[in-house]
């Protein structure tokens, strides 16, 4: 969050929920985790987006969404490695009211089922997506799909896989791809490796330190946050780290570390790339490898960004994504309906 998001917080939970100015401080104090809980419930709910859920073979999807599904393409936004829906709610602060998108839960997070036995590699995942789509229909007739990260390897696979359901893609910094030479982080990674220091995953902050520094890795500009709200943000994941840990392990293993690059030749629809300047996560010459592998690919670099893209530019990547979706358009508009 920056330090305006620090500040809305405090407007939202003292002033439009009407709480007593000491009993707000207070539930500050105590309870930061749920006052996060409490700003992502008022910016859905300002933004028009509702939570809704969808079950199939048993398992069961979180996801919110705005709109319903028009002659234009919808838009499918997948997350990144330990976030949630709430991940775009800066962004769909900036896109037209009349496009219908949904956000889902992915595999294991929030309010999508977690299961021992899922398979949480990027193909499982992939997969689960694919189920996730045609339990909403959303595949009826061909869509626009954007992911971040983690999300933008899944996106991208999806697109390889299920090539007749995808309209036009947008891959933000995805992970995935055989970038050389390492960057500091990758070289840290495989010191824990090696080490087998699983519980030292930078992604995984289990104090408000390493939440700070977790911040400072994922975006380019620097923010002075709060104690208190840095406590918040570790509370809301302290629940889920065990999990995060084996998600992690899972796709940066031998078997997905690079599936993205193992499958970007067969993405067929348009593609979109946007990646910042200076990502310490993943290098931006990632996106000189899609670029080169996926012929209709067209490449945006920020400046002055790191990986977190969405949370830092959220204005600019809703321009990006809305003049994207504008210059492509779909051949399979009329695909079958059920």
């Amino acid at each position: 969050m920056t330090e305006l998001d620090v500040l809305n917080v405090f407007i939202i939970a003292g002033g439009t929920l009407a709480i007593p100015i000491l009993a707000f401080v207070a539930s500050f104090l105590l309870w930061p985790g749920m006052l996060i809980k409490i700003y992502h419930w008022y910016w859905r709910r300002t933004l028009g987006l509702h939570v809704s859920y969808t079950y199939s073979e048993g398992y069961r999807f979180c996801y919110s969404y705005r709109g319903s599904p028009t002659t234009s393409p919808s838009l499918l936004m997948l997350h990144g490695f330990s976030s949630s829906k709430d991940m775009w709610l800066k962004v769909v602060k900036f896109l037209p009211k009349d496009i219908h998108l949904v956000c889902p839960d992915m595999p294991g997070h929030e309010g999508t089922t977690r299961s021992s036995s899922d398979d949480l590699s990027i193909d499982g995942q992939v997969k689960r997506i694919h189920q996730f789509v045609e339990s909403i229909k959303l595949n009826k007739r061909p869509f626009h799909l954007v992911g971040t990260s983690m999300g933008g390897q899944i996106a991208g696979v999806y697109a390889a896989y299920y090539p007749s359901d995808i309209c036009s893609l947008t891959l933000v910094c995805p992970a995935g791809l055989k970038i050389v030479p390492d960057n500091d982080f990758k070289k840290l990674l495989r010191e824990l490796n090696e080490k087998k220091a699983y519980d030292k995953i930078p992604l995984v902050p289990t104090n408000t330190e390493e939440m700070a520094k977790m911040l400072s890795l994922c975006s380019y500009a620097q923010f002075n946050v709060p104690q208190q709200l840095l406590q918040g943000l570790v509370d809301v994941r302290l629940p889920n780290n065990d999990f995060y840990r084996k998600l992690f392990l899972e796709i940066t293993n031998k078997k997905s570390r690079y599936f993205l690059q193992e499958h970007m030749d067969k993405i067929q629809a348009p593609t979109q790339i946007i990646w910042g300047k200076q990502d310490k996560v993943l290098d931006v010459a990632g996106a000189d490898i899609l670029a080169k592998a996926i012929p209709q690919s067209q490449t945006v670099l920020l400046e002055n960004c790191g990986h977190s893209v969405v949370m830092e530019r959220p204005r600019k990547t809703a321009s990006l994504l809305f003049d994207f979706l504008n210059s492509v358009s779909c051949t399979d508009n009329d695909k079958k309906q059920d």
